[in-house]
């Protein structure tokens, strides 16, 4: 029997959306057909549908959320399609030119909360951190990628500065067996960093984070979903996308600025960039963050950050990772 939490209710609400009182206020009244390519536990695509979205795609490649929404298609009928896939290829999933995008970026408060799906060093369970629940896990890398393997990928995605430090640790436990369980890994973890102050974040939480992207490949997906979302909007269609750290939040921000025709030339010595006609009109020049009564209602937001544009009807344009920031480990062929 598969497992439903007491959140599957339709008819109560399964979590608090982030920033979603904000994503209404800033792109306007909701109208015409919509994709949350990340659909979670449907928080966003609901709010749509009840704001007037004539209809809305709900994306997820996790297939615990699309079984969790079963219940919601009697309610909605037609005006809500669940989708199984990966946003990185949302435009291939709507034969009608879009006129809104959401992307809740990152894990869902129904991954971190269910402890066998492995995303959190919170509670103890099994090491796998897949949102598709397929493929390699986190077990899987922890315990085959080499020591300098383990080193980038913390460094990298999780901006770990002792990243040698704790993946020489992890390589040293792991000859006295394999490590299979979140509790396991966030102790080797925290045995080889100080003690955190107060207020400070758990010692896990970087090693965590890089893990989870490397394991779901994010920054690669989040390039080239919003290539993707380009290609899929109408003029004037608005892509908002909530962020939860600096890495990803640095390649949203970064492609918006490039899409609106406001890129900086960072390196007075590179070569001049020629300059194209935008593809978007920011819809907020700097990222909207949560007020204090979300906060207070809802913590996780503490750290969401919210961009959004409006697509005009520019020709859509190839992504530079690069230019944008996306992370690359050095070791080429590993991710």
């Amino acid at each position: 029997m598969s497992k439903t939490p007491r959140d599957l209710d339709p008819d109560r609400a399964p979590h608090i959306p982030v920033l979603i009182g904000s994503i209404m206020n800033t792109v306007g009244p909701i109208a015409g057909h919509w994709l949350d390519g990340t659909f979670g536990a449907g928080g966003y695509a609901r709010a749509l549908l009840e704001a007037g979205a004539a209809s809305v795609i709900g994306v997820d490649r996790d297939p615990l959320a699309l079984e969790m929404a079963q219940d919601w298609l009697p309610i909605y009928g037609a005006r809500l399609r669940l989708q199984a896939g990966n946003f990185a290829q949302l435009d291939s999933y709507s034969d009608v030119l879009l006129n809104g995008i959401v992307l809740d970026l990152g894990v869902s408060s129904m991954q971190l909360d269910l402890a066998e799906r492995g995303f959190s060093f919170m509670r103890d369970g099994p090491l796998d951190m897949r949102m598709s629940q397929s493929g390699e896990s986190a077990a899987d890398l922890v315990n085959g990628a080499d020591e300098t393997q383990l080193a980038d990928i913390l460094f990298h995605y999780g901006e770990e500065r002792a990243s040698r430090r704790v993946a020489r640790a992890i390589v040293a436990a792991r000859v006295r067996g394999a490590i299979t369980s979140t509790l396991q890994l966030a102790d080797i973890v925290s045995g080889c960093l100080p003690r955190p102050k107060p207020n400070q974040s758990h010692p896990a939480t970087r090693s965590f984070q890089a893990l989870r992207i490397a394991v779901n490949t994010e920054f690669s997906d989040l390039a080239d979903g919003l290539a993707a979302a380009e290609r899929a909007l109408a003029p004037n269609g608005v892509l908002a996308v909530v962020t939860f750290h600096s890495l990803e939040d640095r390649i949203v921000k970064r492609y918006f600025q490039a899409a609106a025709g406001r890129d900086s030339q960072s390196n007075r010595y590179a070569p001049a960039r020629a300059e194209e006609t935008a593809r978007y009109q920011l819809i907020n020049r700097s990222a909207i963050t949560a007020d204090a009564d979300e906060l207070s209602l809802n913590p996780r937001s503490r750290s969401a950050k919210l961009r959004a544009g409006r697509r005009t009807a520019a020709a859509a344009q190839a992504i530079d990772y690069a230019h944008l920031g996306v992370p690359q480990l050095p070791k080429k062929g590993y991710r």
